[in-house]
């Protein structure tokens, strides 16, 4: 892991402050987690509350605050299972893209 990426995750740290520690382990679980493209971690709710030691109904609860709180935005549902990546303007990140004249 870089130096810039500990900051962030430090950073990161720092902006859920207010938030529960099951709220703050669920955030950080998808900052550090290996993600698609688009940021989206493809893992199932199951698997990612055994990673942390959750019990799985205690996560997807969890899960939904944080979503509900602005943390995590769907990126998209195959059959029953939606995923999700951390918000973008939560991390700081531009995501404005800049417009091109056409010549």
């Amino acid at each position: 892991m870089s130096s810039d990426d500990k900051q962030k995750n430090l950073e990161l740290l720092e902006k859920t402050v207010g938030m529960t520690a099951n709220q703050r382990l669920v955030v950080m679980l998808y900052a550090l987690h290996p993600t698609d493209r688009s940021g989206a971690v493809l893992e199932t709710a199951a698997n990612l509350a055994k990673l942390v030691g959750m019990a799985a109904p205690v996560f997807s609860r969890t899960r939904k605050q944080v979503i509900e709180a602005g943390w995590l935005e769907e990126t998209e549902k195959i059959g029953h299972i939606r995923y999700y990546r951390l918000d973008p303007k939560r991390m700081g990140e531009n995501v404005v893209i800049p417009l091109r004249r056409a010549t």
